[in-house]
């Protein structure tokens, strides 16, 4: 089960969780509807490659990534959209595009919408195209440490 290893580590650090299972949904409309969770509510996982380097761009769902506004935030040189291909391999567990936003199990930075950092409570895939996870924003935060920044327009 894909979701195993992000349970673990949540359940190691006794963190409050919901584990929500849907039917097969791939974008986060899809997920939004078949979870009932607004978009805005619902996190979403963009891989961006800033200089070179791999990492993660949380966002509601209802919005897309910037990446003029992420790029100068983070004072980079060039910051793209990254490849399936550049990054699959990273997430072995996880269906393709499907990864949760904890960057730190996978040695890698989370840079997460100011907008999503906003909500009391994130929900995100778990590593599969049929279930999602539920939590507390301040424990995502607590355990991910992501930089919060503004990255996110509306969709």
């Amino acid at each position: 089960m894909p979701v195993q290893r992000l349970k673990d580590f949540l359940d190691q650090h006794q963190v409050k969780y919901v584990v929500i299972s849907h039917s097969r949904a791939f974008t986060t409309q899809e997920v939004a509807a078949a979870t009932h969770i607004p978009g805005k509510e619902l996190a979403k996982t963009v891989m961006v490659e800033i200089d070179g380097k791999m990492a993660m761009a949380v966002l509601p769902g209802s919005q897309r990534v910037d990446l003029d506004l992420l790029r100068d935030a983070l004072g980079a040189e060039r910051v793209t959209l990254a490849k399936e291909a550049a990054f699959k391999d990273r997430f072995p567990e996880c269906d393709p595009g499907a990864m949760p936003p904890f960057g730190n199990l996978y040695d890698m930075p989370v840079y997460v919408a100011d907008t999503l950092a906003e909500d009391e409570e994130i929900a995100f895939t778990a590593g599969s195209h049929t279930q999602l996870v539920k939590l507390a924003y301040r424990d995502f935060e607590r355990l991910v440490r992501p930089q919060v920044m503004r990255f996110a327009v509306n969709a």
